[in-house]
């Protein structure tokens, strides 16, 4: 097999592109799973639930220092002070009407949509866009399974703008506090943003492990002050708790329905991070994730909202409502607590963007990137330094371009917006291809998840030109990205399975020349767990002998992100000293060859490493064929083949035991 062939997943599952109806996989298929979904949290309740408050809930915690902000925002036009085109004048009615859709917004799509429903899908346990893509039968017709997997894929892909964005806005929002004390400070807030998120991608190398058990508690105390400053602002105008009935935010959309559709696009920010909750349940559990919820999260977040509200109505209008419910004697603590919380933050959406590439990545919608664990113990803590890199550059260009919160929250919106619509439009497929639900049950709620979606997703688009051009340009690229890989893979395998010689053909013919053969164990990487490898062939043409042990080694991705300890491997004796062994490797696994063939040790298959090479091919990429891909797909498939980490480094093999071959391939 070639190089690049051990890529998981060589060709694409039902009505992917290029996909040409493959045969099921023999690893154990996605579970339907609507259950508690705790299948992989370990430890104590409390111990999860106060893990949670600083890994799930980082993004929509932080929230309150900039969301109320951008719905009362002004803008200097022509010198004068005016209302932001996506904020309203601060009333008395127009506070009330504003904290009544934050009140629902969080209720309808955190707490109704993701927490009672959503959440309940899960995959063994697993939560996140490609865990429910998962849960679609590949049953369903090619067509519509072939839509759901294009509309999965873009909303994996706008997950890496909302992952670039989330950590520029919220440090710089958190530094801007500076500024509620002194104007001094102005000039110093892009820098020490700066210097704080460079400090933070370059730690990520050292991992995550000690610095995550201190999450938990510094985020606990997060909400406890934002419940308690909260408090303290109701106190002063104890009426805006009237703002729970919804009648006020009709009211703000009856006065003028269009203005206020545009304050949509500000109100959603108080509800980012929710797609977190789903995609972090693997971590810790539905149930932790839920109690963290209604115990701290929401009643701080509601209380400190409406906090700032009282504010405004005492007071009028401010410029950062969060800061204004500071006490002036508090405000450099308060600056170094939101710091650390947005750092927070920023760890969990940068981790997060770690385990998405990985999945991508076994799932064979991506290139194999540098993957190192840096737990010994919690599979799930990786580092990817390319992703890391890329992350990095685009997060200091967008504190250096925008400079300023408020700008970036333009940006804000789409990526997130687009993520919970696609999410609740695969859930439909989910509950009634899967799940068994009439379209008479399923289409209300799920029409009931979109009238929340589309509405601040159209919203987000009137914002584009204003920086939302940022998540979908970032998604687009992904996308083609993605998509191209995919394409590519397909068509190499269709090629190499095209000029396959049946594996029961070469052993006759291997019986009849009977080669000479050498000491020791050649390993042969496979993507075909049925027929000869191609590398073998080229191996025994150019060298014209065999090892006294071959083995044809396929890694065949699975969709669920594990997968059993009795159901990773299967080895069989072909005679003649041949044999294959197909390992079944989750998409929240890395896959390490020699750890592979010390497990195949308990089914009588011993290599020794001193003696044992792996053979890998290695191919290069002509643009000129005749394959149905676009050129462009060619040149872009090519380019990125050239420069993916190569098989060697990904599966763990040992450089000094690795033979690769070269051969020529036109697409």
């Amino acid at each position: 097999m070639s190089d690049s062939a051990p890529s998981p997943a060589a060709a694409p599952p039902e009505g992917a592109p290029g996909a040409k109806s493959p045969a099921p996989p023999a690893a154990p298929a996605a579970t339907a799973s609507h259950g508690p979904g705790d299948h992989h949290a370990h430890g104590s309740l409390g111990a999860l639930a106060l893990g949670a408050l600083g890994i799930v809930f980082g993004d929509i915690g932080t929230s309150p220092l900039y969301a109320l902000g951008e719905c009362v925002k002004k803008e200097t036009v022509d010198g004068v002070l005016k209302v932001a085109a996506s904020a309203v004048e601060v009333t008395p009615d127009s506070v009330l009407g504003l904290l009544s859709m934050f009140f629902w917004s969080l209720m309808m799509v955190v707490t109704f949509k993701y927490l009672a429903f959503i959440m309940r899908a899960h995959n063994k346990g697993e939560g996140g866009i490609f865990a429910l893509l998962a849960l679609v039968p590949v049953k369903a017709t090619s067509k519509t399974r072939g839509a759901v997997v294009l509309a999965a894929l873009f909303g994996a892909a706008l997950l890496y703008g909302d992952g670039i964005i989330t950590p520029a806005i919220s440090v710089l929002s958190a530094v801007e506090g500076l500024g509620q004390a002194t104007h001094a400070f102005d000039k110093f807030v892009v820098p020490i943003t700066i210097v704080i998120l460079l400090a933070l991608f370059l730690v990520q190398k050292r991992g995550t492990d000690r610095i995550g058990r201190a999450f938990g508690p510094v985020m606990l105390l997060w909400f406890v002050v934002l419940a308690v400053l909260g408090v303290r602002g109701i106190l002063r105008a104890p009426h805006v708790l009237q703002a729970v009935d919804p009648r006020w935010a009709v009211r703000l959309f009856s006065a003028d329905p269009m203005h206020a559709f545009k304050v949509l696009g500000s109100v959603v920010l108080c509800i980012t991070g929710g797609e977190a909750l789903y995609a972090d349940m693997g971590h810790f559990g539905a149930r932790p994730i839920r109690i963290s919820w209604y115990v701290m999260v929401l009643p701080a977040l509601l209380l400190n909202y409406f906090g700032q509200g009282a504010v405004m109505l005492e007071s009028g209008w401010v410029e950062k409502p969060f800061w204004a419910t500071v006490p002036d004697a508090l405000i450099y603590p308060m600056v170094g607590l939101a710091t650390a919380a947005t750092v927070i933050a920023s760890q969990a959406l940068i981790s997060g963007a770690f385990s998405l590439t990985r999945q991508a990545v076994q799932l064979g919608y991506m290139p194999r990137v540098t993957i190192v664990h840096t737990s010994a113990t919690n599979e799930g803590q990786i580092y990817i330094p390319e992703v890391n890199q890329a992350l990095m550059v685009a997060c200091l260009a967008l504190v250096l371009v925008f400079k300023e919160s408020s700008a970036l929250a333009a940006a804000y919106g789409i990526a997130v917006t687009g993520t919970m619509g696609i999410t609740s439009i695969v859930y439909y497929f989910v509950i009634t291809r899967n799940w068994g639900w009439s379209w008479t049950r399923a289409a209300p709620l799920v029409a009931l998840f979109l009238a929340f979606d589309l509405p601040f997703f159209s919203a987000n688009v009137l914002k584009f030109f204003d920086g939302g051009w940022f998540p979908i340009f970032v998604a687009l690229g992904m996308f083609a990205l993605m998509t191209t890989w995919k394409r590519g893979r397909a068509e190499l395998a269709t090629r190499f399975n095209q000029s396959m010689m049946p594996l029961a053909a070469l052993l006759e013919d291997l019986e009849a020349t009977k080669p000479h053969r050498v000491r020791g164990t050649a390993v042969f990487m496979s993507g075909n767990p049925e027929g000869t490898p191609p590398v073998l062939l080229h191996h025994l043409k150019h060298n014209q002998v065999l090892h006294r042990q071959v083995v044809l080694l396929s890694i065949m991705p699975s969709d669920v992100p594990t997968v059993a300890k009795d159901e990773q491997i299967q080895v069989k004796d072909l005679g003649n000293g041949f044999y294959r062994v197909t390992w079944h490797t989750g998409f929240m696994e890395t896959p390490n060859v020699p750890q592979i063939l010390i497990r195949a040790r308990e089914f009588g298959l011993v290599c020794e490493p001193s003696t044992t090479s792996f053979f890998l091919g290695r191919e290069t990429l002509l643009t000129g064929g005749s394959s149905h891909m676009m050129h462009w797909r060619k040149v872009l498939f090519a380019l990125v083949s050239r420069n993916a980490l190569s098989a060697t480094s990904y599966f763990g093999l040992p450089p000094g035991r690795v033979v690769e071959l070269g051969m020529q391939v036109d697409l």
